[in-house]
């Protein structure tokens, strides 16, 4: 993913349907030049047969294109005003940013992993605020049990009977902090009300309340006192985001404006809400009506076959981070205005969303290689689609 700036503006050679007018042949080369992929030749659709006749009849039964256009322009608006009150209390951080509210929006959850003293819990703090949810949080230690999380019947004695208490994980925007320092026993408790969202006590199902999202946190350079997650669990985010130190002019704005003794519950208050929890509901519907062509889906559908026999990756990636693939192209293209994704779409969100679903070969750790780095050149390795 790329700034803000790459975000809010349309692209220039978008995806179109094969019955949307079409485009001279130097706009159709200047579609295969997105970063950060270097594409050596186009993929064109199958011109005779079998293969030929499955590809027409899926695309001419796929769903019509575009959106309208002040269904656009909401959410080009919402995108906006969610990033300017939050803002309002967290400085930078752009991609942290935009990762989390397309994750929101597609329906996912993101693993954010950071030093500490980064901000992330004052992201989310702010992020509930300006989404109008109600916001949650769980700070993990070894001796956290499931019932600390999900909740656990106490018992009345007025009515002599146990009565379902919810836990902290009964919220809409719920931060995860230092995830990994609690045992695989809590794990699985998060895990079910992230998958089903739900929690179970007691052979009874008490439903979480929507939207829920989750923001999970972990430290990278601590490891004494950590439980590693199961590969299970970190494949139920759609995301990963890492996060830098922040750049030198929004360091010394942090630093300005801790200077002049500004309490941080002081500007959390002036955050306002952006929107409600059932307009994020139906914003999410509307994020399904994004037309994705079969061009576009063979795309990423080669990009996660790739990481399964890419060289210096030894384990790749699951069917589910296609899935993550395509709805968060999805959610990127309509923050940007568009009613359809685009392989530029595609390659903004590959780092993020198979990042924690592939595994470097032990001859890649060796030499020090970094995952990002081995899937840029995975994504340079498969042809763009014309369209």
């Amino acid at each position: 993913m790329t700034d803000q700036q790459d975000v809010v503006n349309d692209q220039e050679n978008p995806i179109v349907p094969e019955d949307a007018p079409t485009t001279s042949s130097e706009e159709a080369d200047g579609a295969q030049n997105v970063a950060p992929m270097d594409p050596s030749s186009p993929q064109d659709a199958p011109s005779a047969g079998p293969e030929a006749s499955a590809y027409a009849a899926q695309t001419v039964a796929g769903p019509s294109y575009g959106l309208p256009e002040d269904v656009k322009r909401r959410f080009a608006d919402v995108y906006a005003n969610l990033e300017r009150e939050i803002g309002k209390v967290f400085v930078g951080q752009k991609e942290l940013v935009l990762g989390a509210l397309v994750a929101l929006f597609s329906g996912g959850h993101v693993l954010v992993e950071s030093v500490p003293g980064l901000g992330k819990t004052l992201f989310a703090s702010a992020l509930g605020r300006a989404l109008g949810c109600k916001f949650g949080r769980i700070q993990f230690t070894p001796d956290l049990m499931p019932s600390d999380v999900i909740g656990a019947p106490v018992f009345n004695m007025k009515t002599q009977e146990f009565k379902f208490h919810p836990g902290p994980v009964f919220a809409q925007i719920l931060l995860a902090d230092e995830i990994n320092r609690t045992p695989a026993k809590t794990h699985s408790a998060l895990l079910e009300a992230m998958q089903e969202g739900a929690a179970t006590v007691d052979g009874t199902t008490h439903l979480l309340p929507t939207p829920f999202f989750v923001i999970a946190t972990q430290n990278p350079i601590e490891s004494e006192g950590t439980y590693r997650l199961p590969e299970a669990q970190v494949d139920r985010f759609m995301f990963k985001l890492v996060t830098d130190y922040p750049v030198e002019q929004d360091e010394f704005k942090i630093l300005a404006e801790h200077s002049q003794h500004i309490d941080t519950k002081d500007k959390l208050l002036k955050v306002q809400p952006v929107l409600s929890a059932e307009e994020i509901l139906a914003m999410r519907k509307i994020v399904n009506d994004v037309y994705v062509a079969p061009q576009l889906l063979d795309y990423i559908n080669k990009i996660v076959r790739a990481t399964r026999n890419f060289p210096r990756l030894a384990f790749g990636a699951s069917t589910r981070a296609g899935l993550a693939l395509v709805q968060g192209s999805r959610t990127l293209a309509v923050f940007q205005g568009r009613g359809f994704a685009t392989p530029d779409d595609v390659a903004k969100i590959v780092a993020p969303a198979l990042r924690h679903r592939v595994y470097l070969s032990p001859e890649a750790e060796i030499e020090g290689r970094d995952v990002d780095e081995i899937l840029a050149a995975l994504v340079r390795s498969i042809d763009v689609p014309r369209m």
